[in-house]
């Protein structure tokens, strides 16, 4: 009887430890500036893509292709896939006025799989200038590698009854590694706005009878690799757009009767009710009661957007009545108003 007393103290334990918490968890959503941050009157986008392989080095990704078991064409389907896939996304961003697929010439084109030395300033110029863009996003290089892995097994087939039996078989497992990289130039600047690589990867398996049954046997690979990669190009658009997340904020709900009531009215979504009753003890003459009501009190602040009155409450909880969990609320408030301006600033007309 002693396993079974000792959990049912321990489950009181813990059940009185959390009803008797002095703070509450709260969630709510915050906009935080882009990954990539684009000047306000940045409206017109070009992409280029230059992941196709120049007629110099044609001959080595021949090769390679056949190494790596990649069919016709399949580097050069997947960039495209991944440059539609970050035109879709910059074209549902309605801060953009145009979004264009610009053509390159043969110079402009990289060689391996390999991140290639970005394009001259003279030459993003002229892009740029032929095609009214204010920036120019470009793949930079795009590759797949694909290794087999070959392994003897049974496989399930039908006999002439059609009742099926097991013989001996062939597995043949592809995995497939998508490599990229971008760049983003701003010729007014002359500066690269971002670099970024990335790798992801695929892998199909595929069983029968002989080797050449397995390998038609494994379906999806491309399917695969081609929405990995309109997502890559997807996921990098998204980087010049804000981001919404959501947060956690702790507050009080136990110091006076009000902080019991408000909690009730916060969890029923009541948070100015709340509010009304924390300000009543922001004189309290208790200094932990008072402190407590200032942190509510940021909290509710930060909540309705003004995040400059959440700093000056949450710094008097802490300067003036030594609150220690308002010095960590502090700094995160810091941060929050830095990126507010910047946000400010990337959402400026």
């Amino acid at each position: 009887m002693k396993g079974p007393v000792t959990l049912i103290c321990s489950c009181v334990v813990l059940f009185t430890m959390f009803s008797c918490s002095s703070t509450n968890r709260l969630t709510m959503g915050v906009v935080e500036p882009a990954q990539i941050p684009l000047a306000s009157d940045i409206t017109k986008i070009g992409i280029v893509n230059r992941s196709l392989p120049s007629e110099n080095n044609k001959a080595i990704d021949e090769i390679d292709k056949i190494l790596s078991l990649e069919g016709l064409n399949f580097d050069k389907e997947g960039a495209e896939y991944a440059v539609t896939g970050l035109f879709d996304e910059l074209s549902r961003n309605n801060r953009f006025e145009s979004i264009k697929l610009i053509e390159t010439s043969e110079d402009h084109r990289k060689g391996l799989a390999v991140f290639p030395a970005a394009l001259p300033w003279d030459t993003v110029e002229k892009i740029c200038k032929e095609n009214d863009v204010d920036v120019l996003f470009s793949l930079a290089y795009y590759d797949t590698d694909t290794n087999a892995d070959y392994q003897m097994t049974e496989v399930t087939v039908p006999n002439g009854l059609g009742v099926k039996i097991k013989v001996p078989g062939h597995r043949i497992t592809l995995n497939t590694v998508v490599k990229n990289g971008w760049r983003i130039y701003d010729p007014v600047g002359k500066r690269i706005l971002d670099e970024y690589t990335s790798k992801n990867y695929v892998t199909s398996t595929g069983e029968g009878i002989n080797p050449v049954r397995a390998l038609e046997a494994v379906v999806g690979r491309k399917e695969g690799v081609m929405q990995i990669s309109s997502d890559l190009g997807n996921n990098y658009g998204l980087n010049v757009k804000p981001l919404s997340r959501r947060v956690s904020r702790d507050y009080f709900v136990r110091g006076t009767d009000n902080f019991v009531v408000a909690m009730r009215r916060a969890r029923a979504g009541d948070w100015n009710g709340a509010a009304e009753l924390w300000e009543k003890e922001l004189n309290n003459p208790k200094a932990k009661v008072a402190g407590r009501a200032y942190y509510n009190m940021a909290i509710i602040n930060e909540i309705n957007g003004n995040l400059e009155k959440a700093m000056e409450m949450a710094s008097t909880s802490y300067t003036d009545y030594n609150n220690p969990i308002a010095l960590k609320y502090i700094n995160i408030l810091k941060r929050r108003i830095g990126d507010q301006q910047v946000l400010n600033q990337q959402l400026a007309k």
